[in-house]
Order: C-alpha cells, then structure tokens, then sequence
C-alpha cells in the first residue's frame, strides 16, 4: 500500500501479523483496528489541538498586536516537541496511544502562535483557513465513500510522486537560505509563489485520500487495536500540513489586495 503521508508507508503495517481479508472480518473489534475507532481518536486528538491551540491564542494574540515576536516562544516549543514526538511515533508504533495527544496539544501551540500572527496581519485569515481544512477534509470523505475518487494504483504513485517533489523543493529551499540562496518564487505572491502554493495546497488535500484508503485497507486485514492511534496521528500530520499550507496561500492572496 502506498501513501504519500511520510508517516503511513507501505512498512508500517507489514510487521504487525496482518490477516488476509476473510479471517481478518471475524476477528473481534475489541482487538483490531477499526474505521470508526481510528475517526473517533482522530476527533479526540483535534479536540485537543483545539484546545492547546485557543490556550496559545488568548496567551499571545493580544500581544502578537503589537508586537509578533511575541507568538515566538509558543511557535518554536510546540513545533519542536511535537517534531520530535512525531519521529518517536514513527519508530515506536506501539507508543501511540500515549503520544498522539502530546503530538495534538504540541501541534495545537504551534498552531495556535502561528495563527496568532497571521490573523494579527491578516484579520480573518484563520477562520477562512480552518474553514477551508475541514470544508476540504469533509468533501473528500464524501467522495471517497461515494467512490467519485478511488485510490488506484496510479493515484498512489502520482500522489506519492507530487508529495516528495515538494518537500524535496521545501528542502532545497531550507538548505538554500542558510547560504542565502533560497528559491524565492514559493515564497512570493507574485503569479508563480501563488500558483506553487495552489499545487502544494491541492496535493496535500489529495493525501487524505490515500490516507483513508490506507486506514480503510489496514482495518479490513485486521491491524492491531493500537494503530487505531497511529492512523488518528498520521491523519493528524496531514491536517496540519493541509492548514498550514492553505494559511500560506490566504497570505499570498491577501497580501495582494
């Protein structure tokens, strides 16, 4: 199985004893994963990105006002724990259960400091960016269980293909700018930096398909209870991504106006 979440790949489910479809259906739910015990973790681990992330902004958005180093602190202590919690679950599946909330509430501080400076210069911004996450998330459940959009082989593959691209670009650009040559154009509002971000935006909204059909998949042969957890954090990495991504394109477009 392939998907473009670097935390869901094709290793994950492999060495977990996984049943083939027929015995898989007859194993007891009370032991295996689970669609809707992987939906209700990943609502509980959004509850508590939400709540992290309305502590960080009522903490730091009046002061973000007048001064947007303030959001700073929150920015870079959420992103670092939850990056290194995040590399811990990606080793250690099994520590799922206890560390997908601390990567939620890490994740909800970024967040919310993040938002936090882009509201106080663009007013709105956030709540058309959270609006447009869900709206997204919502539309393409609807369609993958309608089967409008099925995740085919090719799907995955160009999917996958597009995911890496970009990051390797975001690489080349990181590594760029600590000897001063960035690529300026995904960072611009000009026509291309709003073109790219367009691409990034609609390819992060397409892994979410390959990461239902991933979950989906691992339920029907019988995956252990526990990765109900780890599926919830890797939808959870790919939200983020998709929010981020769309807050930086509402950036583009407004700082246009």
């Amino acid at each position: 199985m392939r998907t473009g979440n670097p935390v869901l790949n094709s290793r994950t489910f492999e060495n977990f004893g996984l049943q083939p479809r027929d015995v898989a259906a007859e194993s007891s739910p009370v032991t295996t994963m689970t669609v809707a015990g992987t939906a209700n973790r990943t609502m509980f681990l959004l509850a508590l990105a939400f709540c992290s992330a309305c502590f960080t902004w009522s903490r730091t958005f009046n002061a973000v006002e007048g001064n947007s180093g303030a959001a700073m602190p929150w920015v870079f202590g959420g992103l670092i724990v939850g990056f290194i919690t995040a590399l811990v679950i990606c080793f250690k599946q099994t520590w799922a259960p206890t560390l997908s909330p601390v990567y939620a509430i890490a994740e909800g501080l970024f967040l919310g400091g993040v938002s936090a400076s882009f509201e106080a210069q663009y007013p709105g911004i956030v709540i058309q960016a959270v609006g447009g996450t869900f709206g997204t998330l919502a539309a393409l459940l609807l369609c993958y269980q309608s089967g409008l959009i099925r995740a085919t082989e090719n799907f995955k593959l160009g999917i996958v293909a597009a995911t890496g691209g970009i990051f390797f670009v975001y690489l080349i650009s990181m590594i760029g700018g600590f000897f001063g040559f960035p690529i300026p154009f995904i960072h611009s509002a000009g026509p291309l930096g709003i073109g790219f971000s367009v691409v990034v935006v609609i390819i992060a909204a397409l892994n979410l398909v390959l990461d239902f059909d991933f979950i989906e998949t691992a339920a029907k042969r019988g995956a252990p209870k526990y990765l109900e957890w780890y599926g919830a954090f890797a939808l959870m990495v790919t939200l983020v991504w998709l929010y981020l991504e769309i807050l930086r394109l509402l950036s583009k477009l407004n700082s246009r106006d």
